[in-house]
Parts: structure tokens; C-alpha cells; sequence
């Protein structure tokens, strides 16, 4: 099942559960009503439809990668440069609906937050224990001075 879509000035060829990138959209759900064609099942021919409707979610927004124009004449001494990023809309398809049938992406499944790991061997130490013990360590370290290198003699030629 897929359906071919028009939006942005650009054709998008979709199926439920595509994630898509189109030009800037408005935040929430999006409904695609320009759909020029739209196939029963795979492998089977698109028929254009006028009744069909693809409805999509957002995704998430941004900006492409810069592209950067230059203009240039040759002999005249001109040079112009400019950067440019394009603004898009990442969009999941959803649902594809014609002639009465309704067909659906399955649902994303919900992203757990991991559990924080605790750890039996973890011994509360008063803070200011903490504090002497790391102070003494720096004093050890800073007592120590790497030696210096001595510079090989020179041989003459």
C-alpha cells in the first residue's frame, strides 16, 4: 500500500509509516489532500484518486546543510558568496485513507527512561573526610617533578 503525494512543489511516494522530509509544516498533525495517485497493494498499479487523504505527524523540524552559492565573472573583478539552509519538516505518515478503507502504521512503541544502577559497594563518606582525602592527594601529586631532558652534544662535520 502506498500513495504519491504533492506538497512543497515536490512528489513524495509514501507508504504508512514513512518518515518523509518536506518543506517547513505548522507543528502537530498534517493532512496531505493533494494525493495525485494511490495503490490497493503492493505491486499494483496507482489509480489517480480524488477522494484519497494521507494524514501524517511531526517529527521533528530543522534546518538542512549549509550549501554555499557563488557568483563570479570572469575579468570583471566579481566574486559574491552566500551560504543557504533549507528549513524542513521530518513527517511520519500514519494512516493512508481512500474509497473507504483506512490503511494505518503501526504504532511506535513508548521509550522507556533507563534505570539508574545502584551500586551495594558505594560507601557514604562524610564530606569533609571527601575533602581531606582529595586535598592530600593533590599535595602528593604536585610533589612530584618529571626530570629533565639533557640535550645530546652536537657532532661536527
Amino acid at each position: 500500500m502506498y500513495a504519491v503525494i504533492r506538497t512543497g512543489g515536490k512528489q513524495y511516494r509514501v507508504a504508512p509509516g514513512d518518515v518523509i522530509r518536506v518543506e517547513k509544516q505548522a507543528d502537530g498533525k498534517v493532512e496531505f489532500s493533494d494525493v495525485l495517485a494511490v495503490s490497493g497493494s503492493e505491486g499494483q498499479i496507482g489509480k489517480p484518486q480524488s477522494e484519497a487523504r494521507v494524514t501524517g505527524e511531526v517529527v521533528e523540524q530543522g534546518r538542512a546543510a549549509k550549501i554555499l552559492v557563488f557568483h563570479y565573472k570572469r575579468k570583471k573583478q566579481y566574486k559574491k558568496l552566500r551560504g543557504h539552509r533549507q528549513s524542513y519538516t521530518a513527517v511520519r505518515i500514519t494512516e493512508i485513507a481512500f474509497d473507504g478503507q483506512s490503511f494505518k502504521a503501526p504504532e511506535l512503541p513508548k521509550k522507556e527512561p533507563k534505570p539508574k544502577k545502584v551500586s551495594a559497594d558505594v560507601v557514604e563518606v562524610p564530606k569533609a573526610e571527601a575533602k581531606a582525602a582529595k586535598s592530600s592527594a593533590k599535595k602528593k601529586a604536585a610533589a612530584k617533578k618529571p626530570e629533565a631532558k639533557k640535550a645530546a652534544p652536537k657532532k661536527k662535520k
